[in-house]
């Protein structure tokens, strides 16, 4: 999977905010306490979904399956300005009915088409483990703060479980690059331009 820097971003935010509600202080897991209460909040959340989505997509976090992962994969590797609209992609994605009252809410708001995309793809970005490149990416800039930078990088390999398996590889890329292609097609009959 290809991330953009956008995404990658997002990605990042997300997965601190999920981690920053998931215990409390005497270390007891309350993440699903602490969402159902986000949840109650989302007349107020709203408002500030344009500038921090991260924090709001929560709301919406184990609400999506996830019909088509190549328009998903495609997706992601975009730019912020190149972002399908929600109704372009809803088709592909489906919302638990338990969530279905919040995307409403949300659709009520000037920019919840755009919110939705976003909320799709950074939850569609937490299920899936980071690829190699990416890894890369947060490894070297998880070194500037960091003495040696291997505490960072050693916790994100463990907790990844990525393995390097070379033969692999070429099977992964080949793959990867089928479903760039069929989402950059999906992309193109949308009404959006080809992505080089």
């Amino acid at each position: 999977m290809n991330i953009s820097s956008y995404f990658h971003n997002l990605r990042t935010a997300y997965q601190a905010e999920l981690d920053d509600l998931r215990t409390n202080t005497e270390g007891h897991d309350v993440l699903h306490k602490r969402l159902a209460e986000k949840r109650c909040e989302l007349s107020f959340l709203v408002k500030v979904m344009e500038d921090d989505p991260e924090m709001v997509a929560v709301v919406l976090h184990q609400a999506f399956r996830f019909i088509s992962p190549v328009v998903m994969d495609n997706l992601v590797a975009q730019d912020a300005d190149q972002l399908p609209t929600w109704g372009s992609i809803s088709e592909t994605v489906e919302v638990a009915s338990w969530a279905q009252e919040i995307v409403r809410t949300i659709l009520r708001e000037p920019m919840g088409e755009w919110f939705m995309t976003i909320s799709a793809s950074v939850e569609y970005m937490y299920h899936k483990p980071m690829a190699a490149q990416e890894r890369s990416m947060v490894e070297s800039s998880s070194g500037d703060g960091d003495e040696d930078g291997m505490g960072d990088r050693d916790a994100l390999r463990d907790e990844r479980h990525e393995d390097n398996h070379t033969e692999d590889h070429d099977e992964e890329e080949s793959s990867a690059r089928a479903r760039e292609e069929a989402g950059n097609d999906w992309m193109v009959e949308q009404g959006f331009d080809r992505k080089d």
